[in-house]
């Protein structure tokens, strides 16, 4: 059977020359589960891999965060998660989606050693979102595997354990964000919305066939790219049943600690009582600052999801290893925890660095202080 082809031009950031980039691809067909074997391929699915039943498998719960890891928000992740266990006893990890500006790399570094996930959220975060809607695929890799440079270097932590993007804005970019993923050492994307399946749940799943997945924020991917897995961002409906993506865009939510509460509840419940898909709790640190019940209400959940013995705070990365090799829960329980690292970002810098005509500060774990300000063309600031 001869496949469509589907061509795409793009046009290059705008902080280099403009130039047209032309791709061809293959255009993703159907999935077929004959075909479509794990550990490398998974049909998009509201049940649960490996054949098991959604009684039969951890609960997992990821808590993500977006933008900068600063003074101002390291003292909310430090007090929520660092003493925490899951039920086989392993410590709880989180995921951290890392924009460049304001951060601290000695913060991100110290995430990193605490078992938690550092994932890749651009380097500019620019404005306005077309801009990432009409990326190409050269953009891409500036924005994001440039980021994996900078991030090594300053933050002193393997490229390697990078592994996740998202998107700015939750703004897709069509196939070329998943085609740089493709043509990297990258492997999932988590920027990408769903309405269609806040009922029935949606697994994780790879796009070498289409994706049933509703186009929230086109333009979507349309190209068989092997390998490359989606984590799908559930939508959560908010007290009038609008949904959200980002929990903190939810518009009617309650103001108080108990009701705050039950909205949590609610949405985990959804998942937690159906097919069991991973529930993801996508926020931004400054949410909790603007109402004190909310960071009040989110520990409390978190105290609520300890009191359950099937259900697993972990990173996307520790989901995306469960989806390759499913396991039953009473096998999932004996694996072993996944290994910590030692903080060797004992003498962080702080450096007065000059972007332009305007001034910025930078802490960093490098040994010395870059000539110039790290961005977009030069992620390491020679």
């Amino acid at each position: 059977m001869l496949l469509k082809l589907i061509v795409l031009t793009l046009t290059t950031n705008a902080f280099a020359a403009p130039k047209q980039v032309s791709q061809t691809y293959e255009e993703a067909e159907a999935c077929n589960p004959a075909l479509c074997k794990l550990p490398n391929c998974l049909c998009a699915s509201t049940t649960p891999p490996g054949g098991l039943a959604p009684s039969q498998i951890p609960q997992f719960v990821v808590l993500t965060f977006d933008d900068a890891v600063n003074v101002g928000n390291i003292p909310y992740y430090r007090e929520a998660f660092y003493n925490r266990k899951n039920p086989n006893n392993c410590p709880i990890s989180t995921t951290y989606f890392v924009t460049h500006e304001y951060t601290d790399y000695s913060l991100v570094h110290e995430l990193w050693a605490n078992g938690h996930e550092i994932a890749l959220h651009s380097i500019t975060h620019q404005v306005p979102a077309d801009y990432w809607a009409s990326l190409s695929v050269d953009g891409q890799k500036r924005e994001f595997i440039d980021q994996i440079d900078l991030m090594a270097k300053f933050a002193k932590i393997p490229p390697s354990s990078m592994k996740g993007i998202r998107l700015p804005f939750l703004q897709l970019s069509g196939n070329s964000s998943f085609q740089m993923i493709y043509e990297s050492d990258l492997y999932y994307d988590s920027s990408w919305p769903t309405r269609s399946y806040i009922q029935s749940g949606l697994f994780p799943y790879t796009l070498d066939y289409r994706s049933p997945q509703d186009c929230a924020l086109p333009p979507c991917p349309t190209a068989s790219l092997p390998g490359v897995w989606v984590m799908p961002m559930v939508d959560w409906l908010d007290n009038s049943n609008v949904p959200c993506a980002m929990i903190d865009s939810c518009v009617d939510i309650p103001l108080d600690e108990d009701g705050l509460l039950l909205f949590m509840k609610n949405n985990f419940h959804r998942h937690y009582d159906g097919s069991r898909s991973p529930f993801g709790f996508y926020i931004h640190a400054a949410w909790f600052k603007k109402n004190e019940n909310i960071y009040k209400a989110y520990k409390k959940f978190l105290d609520y999801l300890k009191e359950k013995d099937d259900v697993f705070l972990v990173t996307q990365q520790q989901v995306l290893e469960w989806m390759k090799n499913p396991k039953s829960l009473n096998d999932y329980n004996r694996l072993a925890c996944p290994q910590k690292h030692s903080n060797s970002c004992t003498q962080p810098k702080s450096c007065r660095l000059m972007y332009g005509v305007q001034e910025r500060y930078m802490t960093t774990c490098s040994d010395a202080c870059p000539p110039a300000y790290p961005w977009l063309g030069n992620p390491l600031g020679v």
